[in-house]
Formats: structure tokens, sequence, C-alpha cells
């Protein structure tokens, strides 16, 4: 074999190691690569699994987080008046819902006439839906400060209060707290340290998230949504625009026969409201 074919052997073998440790270098990094990869993709899916679960943590609700008195399904309803009241009036209501300002003055004296007399037992929805749709906090504030006046049995009270002074819904006046405790100021026995620090501390959040998830579940997009007995009945019942007195005589046409609920000392208080509305 020429000196020259032996270099030429030699220079294709050193060719052919020099490729094959390239390859070998090559394949080296990708691996390292894959378990990099590997591990960025481990610490992700770790990273989202833990704030979902914080996130779940931090919205989640049970009944027992609910002001006291709350009753139905994880206790999202503040039942008013008479328990054994023969008829239910069911409604549901955004703190900073203009419409239920103008439901508030128009029935706010019949409706509380209908309870004092044991007629119905209304089941409030305490919803806070506008926030999301004009921005702000008033809504969930005013509805954690109900379920604050709810958890001392001044719910009622407060409700009739805060609709006599609901600000305009373009103006997130509850937004500021402070404005809440002062009006809780017109509820004898509401303005406590207590409710203030209630107020302040958002203790309902969560229930205050539960009753508005619940309302978004319900099929009922506005409010307020009224239902008697289970069928609407505002701004009409079964084709008939409803007015304070059409709403007595439904309510005693669906009470014919039946005894009227009976107020315990407690729920009578509950009723007294020291805010009337024009009716």
């Amino acid at each position: 074999m020429s000196q020259k074919n032996s270099d030429g052997k030699r220079s294709a073998r050193e060719r052919m190691q020099e490729e094959r440790a390239a390859d070998e270098a090559r394949a080296r990094r990708l691996r390292k690569l894959g378990i990099a990869g590997a591990v960025v993709a481990v610490l992700v899916v770790a990273v989202v699994v833990g704030i979902l679960v914080m996130n779940s943590k931090s919205t989640s609700y049970s009944a027992s987080q609910a002001p006291a008195g709350t009753t139905g399904s994880n206790n999202l309803v503040v039942p008013v008046g008479a328990v054994n009241a023969p008829s239910t009036l069911t409604i549901y209501e955004d703190p900073r819902c203009p419409a239920c300002g103008d439901f508030e003055k128009s029935f706010h004296t019949t409706v509380n006439q209908l309870l004092g007399a044991g007629k119905v037992q209304i089941h409030y929805h305490v919803v806070s839906f506008i926030d999301r749709h004009d921005q702000g906090s008033g809504s969930k504030n005013a509805a954690n400060a109900l379920g604050c006046a709810q958890n001392t049995g001044h719910f009622h009270a407060y409700h009739d209060v805060l609709y006599a002074n609901q600000p305009d819904e373009t103006v997130d006046a509850w937004s500021d707290k402070s404005k809440l405790i002062t009006l809780a100021k017109q509820v004898p026995g509401l303005d406590t340290p207590t409710f203030e620090a209630c107020v302040n501390n958002n203790t309902f959040g969560p229930w205050v998230t539960a009753v508005e998830t619940d309302f978004d579940k319900s099929g009922y997009n506005s409010t307020p949504t009224i239902l008697l007995n289970g069928t609407a009945a505002y701004p009409s019942y079964k084709n008939t625009p409803l007015t304070p007195q059409s709403l007595v005589t439904l309510v005693d046409a669906a009470n014919k026969g039946k005894p009227l609920g009976t107020l315990t000392p407690a729920s009578a208080s509950a009723l007294a409201s020291p805010n009337a509305h024009a009716s």
C-alpha cells in the first residue's frame, strides 16, 4: 500500500472518528436539553397546580361561612318574616341596582305590611353582579355589609336604609366602606365595633361570592327578579302588570283558606325600619 493511500485512509478514519465524536456530543446535548425541558415542564405544571389550589382555597365556600340565620341550599338565602307564612316572596336584588331601588320605593310599604301581617315570608338573595358590568366594588361591599347586619339580626332594617340612600349606579360610592358603616348608624343597635370590623374585613366575602355564583346559575339575568310562590311576579304576574295593590290581591288570593304566619318577637323586631320609603 502506497504512503499516499495509507495517508488517505488515515484521513478518512480520522474524519469518521471526528464525525462520530461530533454526533455523540450532539446526542449528549440533546439529552441534556430534553432532561432540562422535562424539568421545566414539571415545574410549570407544579406552579399552575399550586396557583389553582391557592385560588380554590381563596374562593372556596362552605355553609358554615354564611351569616347566622340564613337558610336554603348552602345557607345562601336571607329569610325575613314569619317562618310559617302561607306565601313566599323571593327577591333577587343587587344593592347598586337602580331598578331594585325603584322597586323598593314603590313596594317598600306594601311588602312590609304583608310581612307584618304574617301573609308572606321573603327570601332575599343578595347578588352583586353590577360590580362586574360597571366595575368597582360597591355591590360586593354592600352585600357583605348586609351579611354583617344579618349576622346580628338587623338585616331588614339595614336593607331598607341602604335602598333609601342608594347612590347612582354609575357612582361606586359604596366602594368606600366607611359610608356603609355610617349608614348603619340609622339602625339602632347595628353600629358596633363588631359590625365595623365585619364590614372592613369583608368577613362574609365568600358567602357574597357564593350567592352571586348561585344567581349566575339560576337562569335569571336581571334584578330585581321577584317570584311569588315560585312564579315570576315583577314587573308583571301572568301578563298582568304588578302594582302594590295587585300584589296584595295576589297574595290574598294565594292565601285564601290558609292560616296566617305567626311572627316571633325576634322576627317582628327585625321588621322595624327606621327609614321608610314613599310608596
